[in-house]
């Protein structure tokens, strides 16, 4: 029998794993991944040293990793970020799986993590499969608002075709756009980080690949669970001193 998946993200070990207890330990192993960064280390051997000397789980690694990252690619990232001001009449494209998937584990109660490049992402992420839930259509309709309110002229969406069911979701989200009347595109390309990394078009994505050579990029799934699900359980390490849990 198939299982049925209903929720992005949530873990049962989450609310122990990203405990305030345990953002101590989390925060210092991130602090130490960022220094070995600066002096030249790989990200995994980094999060692995870290991990073993704060006894970290496989899923905590995971996070310490995905909210680590050198002071060169901060400052990097940071410089090429624009404001939704910037966006008026103007098209973006999105990183599909990665902005989507974010936005479902915040409503699904999965943790989500800001980085020290205060880039917006869950633990989970996509691999090979992709299962719709029940927070995808919200998901959507959540991006698409925040995209109309910011006055987007067009939205593309870019999937990655060798994750099974991008099909079946290129469909589903434009149904969504058809229903509210959103000018939304949709590609399926093996390779999307290669295309966003090189575009001129404002990008949306909180993938270090992408965005430590793309252009110009928008927060725009920190945006939309900011001001959409304020019930979300966040974990922050945006700021070095003063990260804090939530939800």
């Amino acid at each position: 029998m198939q299982k049925l998946h209903r929720h992005r993200g949530a873990d049962p070990e989450d609310e122990r794993s990203f405990s305030a207890s345990r953002l101590v330990d989390l925060r210092r192993a991130v602090h130490d991944v960022c220094w070995l960064l600066d002096r030249g280390y790989g990200i995994s051997s980094a999060a692995e040293l870290a991990g073993d000397r704060y006894h970290l789980t496989r899923r905590q690694r995971n996070a310490v990793a995905r909210c680590a990252c050198s002071s060169e690619a901060r400052e990097r990232r940071w410089n090429h970020c624009v404001g939704p001001q910037h966006l008026h009449g103007r098209e973006i494209w999105l990183d599909g799986f990665n902005v989507l998937t974010a936005v479902e584990s915040a409503l699904g109660g999965g943790v989500i993590l800001i980085g020290r490049d205060d880039c917006c992402g869950d633990v989970a992420g996509v691999y090979s499969h992709y299962h719709k839930v029940e927070e995808t259509v919200p998901a959507l309709q959540a991006i698409g608002r925040m995209a109309a309110q910011w006055a987007v002229a067009k939205s593309c969406w870019w999937l990655d075709s060798p994750v099974s069911n991008c099909g079946r979701l290129k469909g589903i989200i434009l149904d969504v756009a058809a229903e509210s009347g959103w000018p939304w595109q949709v590609e399926l390309v093996t390779n999307p980080d290669r295309v966003l990394s090189g575009a001129e078009q404002i990008v949306c994505s909180s993938d270090h690949a992408i965005l430590d050579r793309c252009q110009k990029w928008v927060n725009l799934a920190r945006q939309v669970i900011a001001t959409q699900v304020p019930q979300a359980y966040v974990v922050d390490f945006g700021e070095e001193d003063n990260g804090h849990v939530s939800g």
